[in-house]
């Protein structure tokens, strides 16, 4: 038995079956990994794949059963690895984080900047993607920390989250809008405007929906926007209002709009950092938690982590 076996199994399923997507994947070619995967079978004594002629349908209840200890064993095989390489290299190393626009943008720089000027030798990825890529990425190990308000914290077996930041959506419009006098402003008042908003899916979509539909409203979205850069860009233009998360707006660089409170008409929402289960973690990685929350010092991760 050996590791390039247990990959190939591992890829075989990631890539749906497809036995010539995993050995591209893995760079080596079909034969070589068809004969890995039948040397560990005759190893273990179990066939790990159902097949149907060459072709591989799916796993077997034996591969099933066994894929979970793979899955360790890789994941045990790279900490290893990364524990290593931490032990040589104390402040130097890579961090990689996946997050949205709206907290790579708003949330975040302040944090970085600080982490940067304590550890200078870091190599520090910040990937801007959907909450869905960030859960992607996490799972496969190819970021260590997921910033995010959705999707994050679907998946309880594979992930440990803890609160970042609580935040409100706002209205924002140009400066001489009538909405700047409504007090106090109602959704049915925002009802009333067409509406330019963040795309389903994205910086709490779902609850402003949830929202108006409690109230009984449809609201007239006209255009939606996966940050809220954007969505300002259109309000400024005239395409109607704005629904943004409070935090991307500031006055000295938002000159022409105003933002209003909407603290009383939508709910308060949680930005999540998440972490995959049996990952390992620098010790530079367990301070850029803590320069995000105070709380969260390398203990109370390693607990919540379950880790050894």
């Amino acid at each position: 038995m050996n590791f390039q076996q247990l990959r190939i199994v591992r890829e075989t399923v990631r890539q749906r079956f497809n036995l010539t997507e995993a050995s591209n994947a893995l760079f080596t070619s079909q034969s070589g990994a068809s004969k890995h995967i039948r040397d560990l079978e005759d190893e273990l004594g179990v066939e790990l794949f159902e097949r149907r002629g060459k072709r591989i349908l799916g796993l077997t209840t034996a591969g099933g059963a066994l894929l979970e200890t793979i899955e360790r064993m890789l994941l045990d095989a790279e900490n290893l690895k990364r524990s290593a390489h931490q032990l040589a290299n104390q402040d130097q190393g890579r961090l990689a984080i996946a997050t949205t626009h709206t907290q790579a943008r708003y949330s975040l720089p302040p944090i970085i900047a600080r982490f940067k000027e304590r550890f200078p030798k870091v190599h520090l990825e910040l990937h801007q993607c959907s909450p869905g890529e960030i859960v992607s990425l996490l799972k496969t190990g190819a970021v260590d920390i997921g910033i995010a308000t959705e999707a994050v914290n679907e998946d309880g077996a594979s992930f440990v989250r803890f609160p970042f930041h609580h935040w409100h959506h706002s209205v924002i419009v140009p400066d001489d809008h009538p909405l700047t006098r409504a007090a106090p402003l109602t959704l049915e008042d925002v009802a009333d405007y067409p509406v330019v908003t963040y795309h389903e899916g994205f910086t709490g979509r779902a609850r402003i929906d949830q929202a108006f539909e409690k109230a009984s409203l449809v609201p007239n979205v006209v255009l939606t926007a996966l940050d809220a850069d954007v969505i300002k860009t259109y309000v400024e233009l005239g395409l109607g209002i704005g629904i943004i998360a409070s935090l991307a707006y500031h006055p000295d660089r938002d000159r022409g709009l105003e933002l209003l409170s909407g603290e009383s008409l939508f709910p308060r929402n949680t930005t999540y950092l998440a972490l995959r289960r049996g990952h390992f973690l620098h010790a530079f990685a367990y301070e850029f938690l803590q320069l995000c929350s105070a709380a969260l010092d390398t203990t109370t991760v390693q607990q919540a982590l379950g880790a050894r």
